[in-house]
């Protein structure tokens, strides 16, 4: 990812003001065993006390790579109960990233995030209807399945 990914404009301005990043040797132990790197790269999303909560493991590309680490940051604020910052992620994701591999991902997210923070759901039900109509192959749209049910 050196020689494609990192040196893309958009991905060096995304990754300096959205994360911190921080670039280990897959070898530099304790860190290596402690966060079970076993291939690379590896991206981790961690929390304030160096929990880990998102992993991309493998090679993305300039477009994938934005969406992808959207994706685990907003993973971090739904673990965390921070719904508001997590539909902003997912939301970006869905509207700039459409084609992305983590936007059907996004789209499941943004329904659970909706129905977390509002106890209607009727969000589930749309999450569902978008995903087997735009990604219908997607693991997502399966994994939304039953919520075709919600009234």
């Amino acid at each position: 990812m050196d020689a494609v990914t990192y040196p893309n404009q958009a991905v060096s301005t995304f990754i300096h003001q959205k994360v911190v990043p921080l670039r280990l040797p897959s070898d530099q132990q304790p860190q290596a065993a402690e966060y079970r790197i076993t291939w690379t790269p590896a991206l981790l999303i961690l929390d304030e006390n160096g929990i880990e909560q998102h992993r991309i493991v493998g090679f993305l590309d300039e477009i994938q790579l934005i969406p992808a680490l959207l994706l685990g940051i907003g993973n971090l604020d739904y673990y965390k109960g921070n719904f508001s910052r997590a539909l902003d992620c997912y939301g970006r994701i869905i509207a700039e990233f459409p084609g992305s591999d983590a936007a059907p991902e996004a789209i499941f997210q943004r329904g659970v995030s909706l129905y977390k923070s509002t106890h209607n759901p009727t969000p589930l039900r749309e999450a569902y209807e978008l995903l087997d109509s735009e990604y219908k192959h997607s693991l997502w749209r399966n994994r939304a399945y039953p919520y075709r049910l919600i009234p």
